[in-house]
């Protein structure tokens, strides 16, 4: 089987991992970055590893097999169109782009040159949150009530995104993902004490139609890192902490049973849920790999990543309105009628 060749546009500060990761993988054929400095480091760090500044200069070869995009986000509709259109499959980190329009038609794009695309989800690819996917797909947790998740810590500061963009959509697609479905309205709201007019904390609620709620709660602007998942269903709870050293991932025994027309809380120890052990991100670049020879669909494929940006456009004209809500499809239909 012919050895893939992967180019990376991006070797800042999350291009240098997935860098590390393809060339781990015996993918990794050229990295290319405008900065100069950077580009030398990653001469020295893999020798073997061809450099250039301008994506402009390889994107028509037919040695470079596919493109992994790790630049700011307002870049990402650009690079990732010029790629599909030169016929390569595409990697995206997260955000797919920046606006919903965009996003479909990437997606489009690369239906029509039958060509990978895939977003950088990263989540999606932690083990612990694979297993969680699998409890709640049998049953385990019975009916899903409500989820929720923190994602705090102090830094890392952005100047291009808010905190909305930066780290809400980690935990967007893995709820989309439990929920099944998108949301059907959705509030923000937020504050901006650092940089005017760049929201440092928001908590977005989205509403889905069987009745289920769900909270993200991102800020940078907190003394400690945490970093937390909570799904409560009818039968059981379970807690996904991915900054805790151990037991990551926790199943609890506890419910709210109605006696004698009284709510009692039934409550039970919580057991730890073994999972796989594995980088989540070597996992998702694999997956990439797999898919770029299989043809399979990924699974963060460009609609996954399409439907993050719905919920994140929505969250954001809340956030802009102070707090109203905004009907996810009504105001996809707006977008598309632009």
């Amino acid at each position: 089987m012919k050895q893939l060749r992967v180019a990376v546009i991006g070797a800042g500060y999350w291009g240098v991992n997935l860098i590390r990761n393809f060339h781990s993988l015996d993918s990794l054929a050229l990295v290319c970055d405008a900065d100069k400095e950077r580009l030398d480091k990653i001469s020295t760090d893999y020798p073997s590893v061809e450099c250039l500044r301008r994506p402009e200069a390889f994107l028509s070869r037919t040695d470079i097999d596919a493109v992994v995009i790790a630049t700011p986000a307002e870049t990402h509709y650009q690079l990732a169109q010029a790629a599909l259109y030169a016929g390569k499959d595409v990697f995206v980190e997260k955000p797919l782009c920046l606006r919903v329009r965009d996003a479909e038609k990437l997606v489009a794009l690369a239906r029509e040159r039958k060509r990978v695309l895939m977003v950088g989800h990263l989540l999606e690819y932690h083990p612990a949150i694979l297993k969680l996917n699998e409890l709640v797909a049998a049953g385990e947790l019975g009916r899903l009530q409500y989820v929720y998740s923190n994602r705090l810590n102090l830094g890392k500061i952005r100047r291009e995104e808010n905190i909305l963009w930066s780290f809400a959509p980690h935990d967007i697609t893995v709820i989309l993902r439990l929920l099944g479905d998108l949301p059907f309205e959705v509030t923000a709201s937020g504050g901006a004490y650092l940089q005017p007019n760049l929201a440092d904390v928001t908590v977005t609620n989205l509403l889905f139609d069987n009745g289920v709620r769900a909270h993200i709660f991102v800020s940078w602007l907190h003394p400690y890192k945490e970093q937390r998942l909570v799904v409560i269903g009818s039968d059981k709870m379970a807690v996904f902490d991915d900054v805790a050293k151990e037991n990551k991932l926790m199943l609890y025994d506890q419910k709210v049973e109605w006696i004698n027309g009284e709510p009692v809380p039934k409550r039970g120890e919580g057991i730890a849920i073994s999972f796989e052990s594995a980088e989540p991100l070597r996992a998702e670049c694999k997956h990439f790999l797999d898919c770029v020879v299989s043809r399979q669909t990924p699974r963060t494929d460009g609609r996954n990543g399409l439907q993050v940006l719905q919920v994140l456009e929505a969250a954001q004209r809340s956030l802009m309105t102070h707090g109203q809500p905004v009907p996810v499809t009504a105001q996809i239909a707006e977008v598309k009628a632009l």
